[in-house]
């Protein structure tokens, strides 16, 4: 057997079996020195003191900040749980107070409908709601939500908070069509009601981005009639019942012939925000015909 050769340059390496060989029997020895006498008690306790010691210590540390995070992280958890709960609690109260808002809206609007149902409580009324209008901002032509079975017809006036909404032009089963003062095609015989003066009142929706409409014909021989008179409807209206208010004297001017007047008047309902009308079932025919 040739001896084993350490060539120059060459590493040396220890077999792997001798190398295990060599720990197992040093390990062999420091137990039997360990357990047979006290030589390392003293420098191992030391070493102890200062490796483990230091180890447990953040041990324990990095123990009570993982307690501390879980505490947190449970108390996050409930408070996102409670934070969830009042979400909800706000927009069920958020809700109720919106239904709220909209039953005092109503509860008003229907408060004023039974004011107005009493200042004209000669006649008979049905109340009614706007489902539909024409595009634009004013309720120049609308859709209410009665019609024939109701009893409504052709050229039924239609009053609101103020006073005179229009005439009832087209009705179906359960709708009606209502075409308002302020149309461009409505003309209203109409009169002063402190002088009783005829004139004629005419829609007009360019105007009404004024707030106004006009008046023309006003034939003031006494020179009485002045800014701020309400003009209602006349008796020689053939198609609206009379003395209901339209409006209010905004601008009064002298033609050019001398003998009539012109301007504008305010109207008395507001066209921007209607939602309730009421319509009165007696035409200006039926009275007509019922009075002695």
């Amino acid at each position: 057997m040739s001896p084993i050769i350490k060539r120059k340059g060459e590493r040396f390496t220890l077999p792997s079996k001798y190398l295990l060989f060599i720990l197992t029997l040093l390990c062999t020895v420091l137990m039997l020195i360990t357990f047979g006498t006290d030589a390392f008690n003293g420098p191992f306790n030391t070493a102890v003191g200062y490796v483990i010691v230091p180890f447990e210590q953040g041990i324990s540390r990095m123990g009570e900040w993982l307690g501390n995070r879980s505490e947190e992280l449970a108390q996050i958890r409930s408070l996102l749980e409670e934070n969830e709960e009042l979400k909800e609690q706000v927009a069920q109260l958020t809700e109720e107070n919106i239904l709220l808002q909209q039953d005092k809206y109503e509860l008003n609007q229907l408060r004023k409908l039974m004011e107005l149902d009493e200042q004209y409580g000669q006649y008979r009324k049905v109340g009614a709601r706007i489902i539909a209008r024409d595009s634009g901002n004013w309720y120049a032509s609308f859709v209410i939500d009665k019609g024939a079975a109701e009893g409504l017809a052709i050229d039924m006036n239609v009053i609101a908070e103020g006073g005179l909404v229009g005439r009832i032009t087209a009705v179906g089963p359960n709708w009606a069509r209502v075409t308002s003062v302020i149309s461009d095609n409505s003309n209203v015989s109409a009169m002063t009601l402190a002088t009783e003066d005829n004139l004629i009142v005419s829609g007009d929706l360019q105007l009404m981005a004024d707030g106004v409409i006009s008046f023309s014909q006003l034939v003031d021989s006494r020179n009485q009639v002045k800014v701020g008179d309400k003009i209602v409807t006349s008796n020689i209206s053939d198609k609206y019942l009379p003395n209901i208010l339209i409006g209010y004297l905004h601008t009064v001017n002298r033609d050019a012939n001398n003998l009539t007047k012109s301007g504008y008047l305010t109207p008395a309902v507001d066209f921007e925000h209607l939602g309730e009308v009421l319509v009165i079932l007696d035409q200006k025919q039926q009275v007509e015909e019922e009075e002695p």
